[in-house]
């Protein structure tokens, strides 16, 4: 009679177990024998290593424990054991990517996110430790047949118990090359770039009062940086580089950037900030793509206006989405960070869009959310771990 088997071996690990293991099936796959499946972890030197295999007719589970003994696996502190997979047994639904992102994770949060994946009748196949520092990062696999459910329910949880989350699909489109797109102004930037042009022109409190309601979703983009910039009338242009050199990167925005670029993917800013500023900022980071208003300058002065179309909430979208023809890039692998109202658009639009340190009003349109101060933290809901961050 036909059957699948897991074969699992573990204990104390020691140099060439899974060669063991591996040259003892394959003299059960001389014999008919199939190897269908291999997952592998080792914490603190303790070893867990399965490998699923169907066999034929002319083999059962003594044969399968004859092999084992043949390459004399067992001992110092190792043991196998071998199971039948009862079909019905068989992992049915789909597989979902939650990553979980907190400054350190306990237990308890823990116990609550995967009370959720119970409830939604979801089982986690793997969970992989991405990073210890700066945050703690854990990267589930869970398979289930309602994803809507488990979204919502670990929505709720995490939001309870104080994680970071992100539900995604799972598929190979996680390692395709990708493009980010993010915010300038407090998201790529600690600052407000036209704030700190009021400030040079004596009018830091009018602007930032319109910039906050503006950012709120109380009032109109558009209209808004056009009352700011109308404030700035009069101003030197040479204030722009003044301002350039005041500027300060969120934490972790080098790295993001540095490891973008060697690991292939694409950066672009998308910004309802100023070309005059940024495009020199951008050109050192190394991020090729820029949309940004322009400033109208008239002898070295700002005369209060914008040249050409606004770079609004819509135009945001619109950009990423050029952006991404540009690049070659479907939607569904671009990646979008804000932190404004303004950036709503862009972040739905995004395969994946991450609300950053965000006002409420964005999270709520975003598939996942950030609450620490590094930017680099964007890299672990593409998978990428701290190893591999470091090693770029």
């Amino acid at each position: 009679m036909t059957g699948t088997y897991l074969v699992t071996v573990s204990g104390l690990d020691r140099v060439g177990v899974g060669a063991e293991l591996f040259y003892a099936l394959s003299s059960l796959e001389e014999r008919g024998a199939t190897l269908r499946d291999v997952a592998q972890i080792t914490i603190r030197g303790s070893l867990v290593l399965c490998a699923e295999i169907a066999c034929g007719a002319s083999l059962d589970v003594d044969d399968i424990y004859a092999a084992l003994a043949a390459r004399d696996i067992t001992g110092a502190g190792i043991a196998v054991s071998v199971e039948a997979v009862v079909e019905s047994q068989a992992a049915a639904g789909r597989l979902l990517l939650v990553t979980l992102l907190a400054p350190k994770i306990s237990a308890d949060q823990l116990s609550a996110v995967f009370s959720q994946i119970a409830a939604a009748a979801a089982t986690c196949e793997r969970i992989v430790h991405l990073a210890s520092y700066p945050v703690d990062c854990y990267e589930l696999v869970v398979r289930g047949e309602d994803h809507d459910a488990l979204r919502l329910g670990l929505t709720d949880a995490a939001a309870a118990v104080g994680l970071d989350l992100a539900v995604q699909r799972a598929g190979l489109h996680r390692r395709a090359k990708h493009l980010v797109v993010m915010d300038a102004d407090s998201t790529l930037l600690r600052d407000e770039v036209i704030d700190l042009l009021a400030e040079a022109c004596g009018r830091a409190e009018e602007v930032s009062a319109i910039t906050e309601a503006a950012m709120a979703g109380e009032l109109d983009f558009a209209a808004s940086l056009s009352a700011r910039v109308a404030l700035l009338e009069g101003l030197d242009a040479s204030v722009l580089d003044d301002v350039r050199a005041k500027l300060r990167l969120t934490p972790g925005a080098r790295t993001l950037l540095r490891t973008l670029s060697r690991l292939g993917y694409v950066a672009a800013v998308v910004s309802g900030g100023f070309v005059e500023v940024l495009e020199p900022l951008l050109a050192e980071l190394g991020v090729p793509y820029l949309a940004a208003n322009r400033l109208e300058i008239v002898d070295g002065v700002l005369t209060g206006r914008l040249v050409g179309d606004i770079v609004d909430r819509a135009g945001k979208a619109a950009a990423l989405e050029r952006f991404a023809a540009e690049v070659g890039v479907p939607l569904e692998q671009t990646v979008a960070v804000g932190d404004g109202a303004n950036d709503i658009d862009m972040i739905s639009v995004a395969g994946l869009g991450i609300a950053f340190n965000a006002k409420a009003v964005v999270r709520e349109h975003a598939d996942a959310a950030l609450s620490v101060p590094y930017l680099d933290a964007v890299l672990y809901f593409l998978g990428i771990s701290r190893e591999e961050i470091e090693t770029a």
